[in-house]
């Protein structure tokens, strides 16, 4: 019972030590891996900047959505804390980035 507490709170690996990990498991340098993780980056901010088609796919990973939220006018709410209905301030249109798991991530936990 103790192993599985203890097992629970182990920290998660720093960005040194995952490259560390996988440059020994692939048998590529650190500096190599490092450069991988930089143009993987590049390719997201191509896929999910203005000009790209607003998804990229990392297979077996997640897919990195660019969601397009449309601007709010001024509208009426509810104050929770009070009940009361009041005025929110318009909002303009937005950019977001989300990250959905793909089912062969969901199935490893």
């Amino acid at each position: 019972m103790a192993k599985a507490a203890a097992a629970s709170k182990e920290k998660p690996l720093t960005k040194t030590q995952l490259f560390a990990n996988i440059a020994e498991t692939t048998g590529l340098t650190k500096k190599q891996v490092i450069d991988v993780f930089e143009a993987l980056k590049e390719e997201i901010g191509k896929a999910v900047g203005k000009k790209g088609p607003g998804l990229f796919t990392i297979p077996d990973i997640c897919k990195v959505v660019r969601v397009d939220k449309k601007a709010l006018p001024k509208r009426e709410v509810r104050n929770p804390a009070t009940g009361l209905m009041q005025w929110a301030d318009a909002k303009p249109a937005s950019k977001t980035v989300r990250c959905r798991p793909l089912k062969k991530l969901k199935d490893m936990a």
